[in-house]
């Protein structure tokens, strides 16, 4: 019998300690819900697209959503990303809890945090979670475009990003994503960023920040 070969990400390490994978995470991995590929893409008559990207593993994102515009409910949510399995994953969980039950209102699909989706799939590794803000993100991202096809314009939400470090022009949505790639602490975000480190009147911004980070997508004030 010939032996099936793991996929690489379900078997990686860090630090020599494996990355434990929950049977939900395997199961969209392996059998990804909602998956539109190039050639169908391109046919695919949809209401709304996202597209995003993310620096910390070069993941890109794309969410399709189809609409019922009577109940102003996401109806379909179609996805396709080159990205790891926690992305593959978490996309393919976020597309069946915004289209099941007769679909999601989109002013609820607004609220979905990373943490509803990780509970859907049994968890994470810490260190891959950033990657389930990559479909969360392309989402919001579709129903904004979905927002400007149909004039409404006054529910479309905007993530601007606010500069906490003049001297080095780092700003909040930087240390977001920090957080969500791994660093906890002061310490581990002014390793990564030197946000702080000369112009000390601006740390203790950070450390709000690092905490409310923490809490958002953790529950946890610090790790």
């Amino acid at each position: 019998m010939r032996k099936i070969k793991t996929h690489a990400d379900i078997k990686a390490k860090v630090d020599s300690q494996k990355w434990f994978y929950s049977n939900t995470v395997k199961d969209h991995f392996f059998k990804p819900r909602n998956f539109l590929d190039g050639t169908k893409a391109e046919k695919y008559k949809y209401d709304g697209l996202g597209l995003v990207g993310s620096p910390a593993c070069g993941d890109m994102m794309k969410v399709w959503i189809k609409v019922d515009k009577k109940k102003d409910k996401i109806k379909e949510m179609k996805w396709a990303t080159f990205g790891c399995a926690s992305a593959i994953a978490s996309t393919s969980m976020l597309s069946l809890i915004v289209s099941e039950n007769g679909g999601m209102k989109i002013d609820k699909a607004l609220k979905i945090k990373p943490q509803d989706i990780t509970e859907r799939l049994k968890g994470l590794p810490t260190r891959k979670f950033h990657c389930s803000v990559l479909g969360d993100k392309a989402l919001r991202g579709a129903i904004n475009d979905y927002f400007r096809k149909t004039n409404q314009n006054t529910r479309i939400v905007l993530e601007g990003a606010r500069v906490i470090d003049k001297e080095t022009n780092v700003t909040d949505k930087d240390i977001e994503e920090a957080v969500l790639e791994g660093a906890y602490t002061l310490q581990e975000i002014q390793e990564k960023l030197k946000v702080g480190v000369s112009n000390k009147s601006c740390v203790p911004e950070v450390e709000q920040l690092i905490k409310f980070y923490n809490e958002k997508y953790f529950g946890n004030p610090s790790q």
